[in-house]
């Protein structure tokens, strides 16, 4: 855990802040010294010191703001790219028709790669393909004239800064990952660790509080159905983590805020798995679009009611969904009787149109398939195959909604 602190703690930018800020005092200092050894050929040496000594005195004194990227702010940036420009355009000022027309140094030299590398530092290549551009024209302008040894400078300066400012946002990135990892690390661990202790406490005297309860019947086994349900919801907790938010009241079918994000079939029918319905499936996310998602859980919903219906209110029912490469297969089975053969139409011909419309309606317009399977004595089951790719066009293209959970899951 130390050292997962000590890496989150440790930003990868702060190397190059470091470097940034001895480049920029150090060039200031080789600035000031070029001007010295150089100082008879000036034709007006007040305009060459005096600007030299602002340099002097604002590299020094702005030498904390490039710790890191939070000091150094765009106005503050783009004072520091001014005071460099202004150096670049002094240059024939101070210098007249000397060293400058034969490609001499400029007043701040190379000190202006600094204020563009802090460009590049603070906000990535963008910002660095932005201050390059001023600093070339400025050149040009000193110049006159587009020499070779004037276009090599400024390009050089323009590449570097574009490949640290790239540079700088991938590090970026994989710092943020790196963060995410570690919190996932942690609260893993956490969630084992509390798993651990529920095991060893909470869930086995749930467990035995059912059977208990069951064994005592009456008022008991009310309380021990309820045990085992708190047992089978904590111990999802412990191993899948949060349960997801209850339907509200508009069921299943309601369109989330982001209808365009692939949900997570698990999560949807998680809300259906208690006591009496065991729910398993792959441990990683079965993602279908978001409509699918809805309209496959829906089934299975109307296809637990039936269970609750014609089996009884205790009966056990199991849910399995297989993640395939095309389509999802998603199969629902119980221990009840079983159908008797020819009742699925006798209840169409009643109106009750449970299976014909909640499940299968829903699976057609999702251009998957509803199979039933149901041998008198040996329960029911019910598959559901759900493509991948909705080719049905679903609700948008039919406009049509079947009832989910209300009560007419009947046959």
């Amino acid at each position: 855990m130390r050292r997962e602190a000590a890496a989150m703690s440790m930003s990868v930018e702060q190397p190059l802040w470091r470097a940034l800020t001895a480049y920029r005092a150090l060039t200031a200092v080789y600035a000031v010294a070029i001007a010295v050894v150089a100082r008879d050929s000036y034709e007006r040496p007040q305009v060459a010191f005096g600007y030299l000594a602002v340099l002097l005195v604002w590299t020094l004194a702005t030498l904390p703001r490039f710790t890191g990227a939070a000091r150094c702010t765009r106005p503050f940036l783009a004072v520091d790219t001014g005071l460099a420009l202004a150096g670049i355009l002094l240059t024939p000022l101070a210098d007249g028709a000397g060293r400058h027309a034969a490609d001499g140094p400029t007043l701040p030299s190379i000190w202006t790669a600094g204020a563009v590398l802090a460009c590049a530092l603070k906000g990535g290549w963008r910002w660095a393909a932005a201050a390059s551009p001023l600093v070339g024209a400025a050149n040009l302008a000193q110049r006159g004239e587009a020499s070779p040894n004037t276009l090599h400078n400024v390009l050089l300066v323009w590449v570097a800064a574009i490949a640290i400012g790239y540079v700088v946002e991938v590090a970026r990135a994989s710092e943020r990952t790196l963060a995410r990892a570690l919190e996932i690390q942690a609260a893993t661990r956490e969630r084992e660790r509390l798993a651990r202790d529920i095991h060893d406490g909470v869930l086995q005297v749930l467990a035995m509080v059912q059977r208990r309860g069951t064994a005592v019947g009456g008022e008991a086994a009310e309380l021990g159905r309820l045990a085992g349900e708190q047992e089978a919801a904590l111990r999802r907790l412990i191993t899948q983590g949060p349960v997801p938010e209850p339907r509200t009241a508009a069921g299943p079918d309601a369109a989330p805020e982001d209808d365009t994000r692939p949900q997570d079939l698990m999560a949807l029918l998680g809300r259906y798995a208690d006591a009496r319905v065991t729910l398993s499936g792959p441990g990683t996310p079965v993602e279908l679009a978001p409509h699918a998602a809805r309209e496959t859980a829906a089934a299975v919903g109307a296809a637990l009611d039936n269970v609750r219906t014609h089996v009884g209110p205790g009966a056990r029912a199991w849910v399995l969904v297989e993640d395939e490469p095309d389509q999802v297969l998603v199969s629902v089975r119980d221990e009840g009787p079983g159908i008797p053969e020819g009742r699925l139409a006798e209840a169409a011909e009643e109106g009750r149109l449970g299976v014909a419309q909640s499940i299968r309606g829903r699976l057609r317009d999702l251009g998957g398939t509803a199979e039933l399977v149901s041998v008198p004595g040996q329960g029911t089951e019910v598959e559901l195959t759900v493509p991948k790719q909705d080719q049905g066009g679903g609700e948008a293209a039919t406009g049509r909604r079947y009832p989910a959970r209300t009560g007419e899951g009947t046959q």
